[in-house]
């Protein structure tokens, strides 16, 4: 059996199954990709990677890591404009490259969005615990952790998830509309704290600018890009875009722009009011701020980063089910969940079994150890999209691509590069997991996708 079968990109276009409503505007798309990258990064990532890795220089390693998205982030844009689906990264590898590529990606990005929601929901836990003693109320903690850091469940995390999941089943429209008003909430407290903190900068806490050399940029880059993964989510939306040609590479550059901006601000004025070996803490912002004496500014911004951490969980959950819709749509997942809900207009079965699995991880799970290898299946995911362009170009020249990637190839052979630099400085026993999940595909894929595929059945 031919493991290297291809789609056309049309088949993801006119596939049979019912399609999802197109409701989504361009500032939805926009506000989708802000609010999956704008979250864990800024709030929790930024002071442990300036504490541990990079120091005042993490501003470098964000633009560092910045670069390495805008590259890949510049490829999605032609290929989701001109394939579309709503399969991201897996439905690109399908045309490109052949299905059991296609599969291998898939199954990564199955796993970077349930870990990366996962994780978040228990950093948003954390945040919601402090929320609770601000207004004197107390969970017990056992009822705040997991049973591998003594308690018994993390009701919390569990909980948010079960209820992103209830809002995902009633609707994509209806969720983009609280992710909306959640962004705007988060982004006018990332813009009080750069207010405060531009009157309260020490430019001696800049001094040394690389404690631990260029290396520590780098490392702070290949630990940070967990930050950035967000983006590729608004490629998931491709169906349910009103006007997917124009809208999608909009909301994919207009939004990694923003956040890289932010971000870089963000870590500077961090590091400039307080010194960034006193900053490897779960709450570097609102920590500095009480460090300065601004309390009552502190308790805002901790209400500002669960709104933010939700958004981050709401559109990781959303492209999680996209995906996982895609690959049932094209039977290497039981076909069982294609089912699109007729009067929500939403995969109800996807969303449900994904909600009680993650919940599930949540719950019981320390997951914020495997930051890093979300990151490594994140940067697979986009050295196979930029690959990916390269090769369209030339097995597909007849598509329409509205967008089309600058410079190409130059622009992809640097994202293929970049990220595999990246790739090399994460930890060994990151790639090891990550090696172990893929050969776990590799062996559900010849069990059951190889046989079930559409294109085997055709």
């Amino acid at each position: 059996m031919n493991l290297l079968r291809k789609k056309h990109p049309n088949e993801f276009i006119n596939h049979q199954h019912a399609k999802l409503r197109k409701c989504l505007s361009r500032f939805d798309l926009i506000f989708l990709g802000i609010g999956a990258i704008i979250g864990a990064g800024i709030f929790v990532l930024t002071g442990i990677a300036a504490a541990t890795k990079a120091g005042p220089a993490l501003v470098l390693s964000y633009v560092l890591a910045g670069f390495a998205c805008a590259f890949s982030a510049l490829s999605y844009a032609e290929l989701a404009a001109g394939i579309g689906g709503c399969g991201s990264a897996y439905g690109y590898a399908y045309v490109g490259f052949g299905e059991i590529i296609a599969w291998l990606i898939g199954w990564d990005l199955l796993l970077e969005y349930a870990i990366s929601a996962s994780a978040v929901s228990v950093g948003w836990s954390g945040y919601f615990e402090n929320f609770l003693i601000a207004i004197h109320l107390h969970l017990p903690n056992s009822l705040l952790h997991g049973p591998f850091e003594g308690g018994i469940l993390n009701v919390p995390a569990s909980g948010i998830i079960l209820i992103l999941t209830g809002l995902l089943v009633l609707g994509a429209k209806l969720s983009a509309n609280i992710n909306n008003v959640m962004v705007i909430i988060k982004l006018a407290v990332i813009l009080l704290f750069i207010y405060v903190a531009a009157f309260n900068v020490q430019p001696a806490n800049w001094h040394p600018f690389l404690p631990f050399g260029f290396q520590g940029v780098v490392n702070g880059a290949a630990l940070i890009f967990f930050a950035y993964i967000g983006f590729d989510a608004i490629s998931t939306a491709a169906e349910e875009a009103m006007n997917p040609q124009i809208d999608l590479p909009i909301g994919i550059i207009v939004s990694l722009a923003i956040c890289t901006i932010l971000y870089m601000v963000v870590t500077a004025l961090l590091t400039g009011i307080t010194p960034y070996f006193h900053l490897n803490v779960s709450s570097p912002i609102s920590y500095s701020l009480h460090q300065i004496g601004h309390h009552l500014i502190a308790g805002i911004i901790s209400i500002g980063a669960i709104a933010g951490l939700t958004t981050v969980m709401l559109v990781m959950y959303y492209g999680l089910t996209r995906i996982f819709l895609a690959m049932s749509r094209d039977g290497l997942i039981p076909e069982f969940f294609a089912k699109i809900n007729g009067s929500t207009n939403t995969p109800i079965r996807v969303i449900v079994i994904c909600g009680i699995i993650m919940s599930l991880f949540a719950a019981f799970i320390p997951i914020s150890d495997l930051a890093e290898l979300v990151n490594v299946g994140t940067l697979a995911a986009f050295i196979t999209v930029c690959a990916g362009v390269i090769i369209m170009r030339y097995t597909h020249p007849e598509i329409p691509r509205p967008f089309k990637t600058p410079f190409s190839p130059l622009i992809p052979v640097l994202g293929i590069i970049s990220c595999a630099y990246l790739i090399i400085n994460l930890p060994l026993i990151t790639i090891i997991r990550f090696i172990v999940w893929m050969a776990a595909g590799m062996i559900v894929y010849f069990v059951y996708g190889r046989i079930h595929s559409n294109l085997a059945k055709n």
